[in-house]
């Protein structure tokens, strides 16, 4: 499936369960069109649901045949990924 177009868009401060729902349907609209580049240099405190919505997503880019990348990921984002163990598969999305 050859790439259509690239999305991107940031990720607010706070990702709970109160904002979940409008990044995933964010997320599920972009990956129809193509590639998604995340930013998430804002992101000041993220949910487990949250850092597995984008393991979801990317894994959902790669079965399409699309890219997926998180954008300069802050501190907390880093963090929350390191406390759950998912820096493998983080590493191949992380974009500095």
């Amino acid at each position: 499936m050859a790439d259509k177009t690239s999305t991107a868009f940031e990720l607010p401060a706070i990702i709970d369960l109160d904002a979940i729902d409008a990044i995933r349907d964010q997320l599920a609209d972009a990956l129809e069109e193509g590639s998604v580049i995340v930013g998430a240099g804002a992101v000041e405190r993220v949910s487990t649901n949250g850092i597995l919505l984008m393991v979801s997503a990317a894994e959902t880019a790669r079965r399409n045949h699309f890219e997926f990348a998180v954008a300069t990921p802050s501190a907390a984002m880093l963090a929350a990924i390191e406390r759950l163990g998912l820096g493998a598969q983080f590493s191949g999305m992380m974009k500095q």
